[in-house]
């Protein structure tokens, strides 16, 4: 009987404890639920042009996991149709790649888009005017009786004619072709004396040639045209419904950036990685020269200052090109970016 108990007493006593590791087991499958079932946030991020080492950072934070550690599952696309602004503005991205001209003509326009910059990918416009060093154009007075290849944008117009006007030189002079999507090398063998390309792209891919080029730099010839371009831009309400969002997206952006800064050539790596169409030479040469663009002077990456935007939209104004000024102080915010 004694020994009947005792069987009794420890089958009760091992299925206790068995219910107890159960139960155990079962608080921490709950306690850990919560990480496990935790939701990334989708978020799409809509590029202005094809792949190029201005977007070095987007495609080094998404690599490297500082979306992911930021709860963000981050798409960066290429837009088919429309430009960035419009797209961000209908909703079709949370955030997108545009340039200050872009954002002025939006703000300003008869239906304006609510869209504003959230950063500066590169503190300085470091584009300006190109031209094989035998036709002889060294400043905007040398563009008379030259050819210049352009895509036919008023703001392009309204540029040549404002620095040749500085110059002294007769705006008539100048013949203007579109050349389209032609890229600088082939426009001035074949087609034109010169263009506006970017420094960091095109001028650094001259020097890979060996190719001598004279380059007006726009920052050098009028400081209104020192504006920022390209930019990070977001639609305004959406911003101030998902101020977190912002703030965690700009976190890992800024740190994006801030490596390809300290690392061009591993940066350049993880960009040619995304975009293998790109030169693996051409990518970590623009990045050496663009380590030492994005952030400049600036105290951090991506913060703007309203003169720049107050300076060009008040040369936009002068020259026609917009109907109503620009408030500088709406069209941008730093307020996302964590110094």
């Amino acid at each position: 009987m004694k020994n009947r108990f005792i069987k009794q007493l420890a089958i009760i006593l091992a299925v206790a404890m068995i219910a107890g590791l159960m139960a155990g087991c079962g608080e921490k499958a709950v306690e850990e639920a919560p990480a496990e079932q935790a939701q990334m946030e989708d978020i799409t991020v809509l590029l202005d042009w094809v792949p190029n080492t201005n977007h070095t950072g987007l495609y080094v934070a998404l690599e490297n996991g500082y979306y992911g550690e930021e709860g963000l599952n981050v798409e960066i696309i290429q837009p088919s149709e429309g430009g960035s602004a419009d797209m961000v503005a209908a909703g079709q991205g949370q955030f997108g790649v545009s340039y200050q001209e872009q954002v002025t003509y939006a703000r300003t326009a008869e239906t304006p888009l609510p869209i504003k910059a959230i950063a500066a990918i590169i503190q300085h416009n470091t584009s300006g005017f190109a031209s094989p060093v035998d036709r002889g154009i060294e400043t905007a007075a040398d563009f008379e009786g030259k050819k210049y290849g352009g895509w036919g944008s008023p703001m392009e117009i309204a540029t040549l004619k404002a620095l040749m006007e500085k110059e002294g030189a007769d705006f008539e002079k100048l013949e203007i072709v579109d050349i389209g999507a032609v890229d600088f090398f082939g426009a001035v063998e074949t087609l034109v004396d010169f263009t506006w390309i970017y420094e960091g792209w095109d001028g650094v891919a001259a020097g890979l040639k060996d190719y001598p080029v004279n380059f007006i730099k726009l920052q050098d010839v009028d400081s209104n045209l020192d504006f920022y371009t390209p930019v990070l831009i977001a639609e305004e309400s959406y911003l101030e419904a998902n101020p977190e969002t912002a703030k965690a997206f700009m976190r890992a952006t800024r740190k994006g950036y801030e490596f390809a800064i300290e690392n061009p050539d591993e940066a350049a790596n993880i960009l040619v990685k995304h975009a293998q169409e790109i030169d693996p030479d051409l990518a970590k040469a623009s990045q050496e020269y663009l380590a030492g663009e994005y952030q400049a002077e600036a105290p951090v990456w991506g913060v703007m200052e309203s003169a720049t935007w107050k300076n060009y939209g008040d040369w936009m104004y002068e020259q026609g090109l917009i109907e109503s000024e620009l408030d500088a102080e709406k069209a941008f915010t730093n307020e996302f970016i964590e110094e």
